[in-house]
């Protein structure tokens, strides 16, 4: 599997691997539709989280079956991924009979095909703090055999804060983001932690954006369907079932928790990024909390 590890790129100004930017024409020209719903997210902040909560409330009443063998990937397909020997994620998501399509990126906002914007397609963009973010991604690349190899932990902790990542900068991400919404009506902005502090409120904000209105049960199905501990057993949720993942390494849900950056930073690390972080966001009114 090692052989598909790919090399970093410089990819318009961003980190990329030629994964998600060797199908760009046909990405870029993806017809969108008005009432297609993306999943936007910097890698490893709570995309395949939301993703199942959304694809719970619109048909996880109707199609149980849809929840027990179909696996979330193909459920909401990744847009940009191009793999060989796999259906792109572009025909995956053309392919897509549910109505509406729910569909995931991790591109930064101006990669995003204009069809959405054009459309004015609903948008949920799910952020998570930059400590957290970064240790989650340190084990994603030590177990997806897909991402570039991530050196030890003290190289991928410089790397990051240099935004030498796949799908770019962090910062680059989650602010370019947070400027889209103010100007796009339709872009849910949710933070990860407000999700752990207290899913079936941030359910319900979700349900208001989308002009949904499900029963007590069915929030409570949805909400206990998405406990961490639930999604983690859950073969059709956990990715698993995609040979490219290494669980002998590490599982693709790991602890699902807020603060686990503290046993990871040493107390130096911790300073040299608080310094490096202040300088990055100062000119931001985007706030995060790295324990809840």
């Amino acid at each position: 599997m090692d052989s598909l590890r790919p090399e970093l790129i410089d990819f318009h100004g961003v980190s990329m691997s030629h994964y998600f930017t060797d199908n760009w024409e046909n990405v870029q020209n993806f017809q969108a539709r008005p009432d297609d719903i993306l999943i936007a997210t910097y890698p490893k902040a709570g995309t395949t989280w939301v993703s199942y909560i959304l694809d719970m409330l619109y048909f996880g009443q109707t199609a149980n079956e849809r929840l027990t063998s179909i696996p979330i990937y193909d459920r909401v397909p990744f847009l940009e991924i191009c793999l060989p020997s796999m259906d792109t994620g572009k025909d995956q998501a053309d392919k897509l009979t549910t109505s509406p399509r729910l569909i995931k990126t991790h591109f930064p906002v101006q990669f995003v095909p204009k069809s959405f914007w054009e459309q004015n397609c609903r948008v949920v963009y799910v952020a998570r703090n930059a400590k957290d973010n970064l240790v989650s991604y340190y084990h994603f690349n030590r177990m997806n055999n897909v991402q570039p190899v991530p050196g030890d932990w003290s190289t991928f902790f410089q790397s990051f804060m240099e935004g030498k990542m796949v799908f770019g900068s962090w910062y680059d991400h989650v602010n370019g983001w947070w400027k889209k919404k103010q100007a796009h009506s339709k872009l849910h902005y949710m933070f990860y932690e407000d999700m752990i502090e207290d899913t079936g409120r941030e359910i319900d904000k979700l349900c208001s954006f989308l002009g949904l209105s499900p029963s007590v049960e069915e929030k409570e199905k949805v909400a206990g369907g998405a406990q961490f501990d639930n999604m983690k057993k859950n073969s059709m949720a956990n990715y698993s079932t995609l040979p490219v993942m290494d669980f002998k390494i590490s599982p693709f849900m790991r602890k699902g928790k807020v603060g686990d950056w503290k046993s990871h930073f040493t107390v130096a690390q911790n300073e040299e990024f608080d310094e490096d972080y202040k300088k990055k966001m100062k000119d931001t009114t985007l706030k995060f909390r790295n324990e809840i």
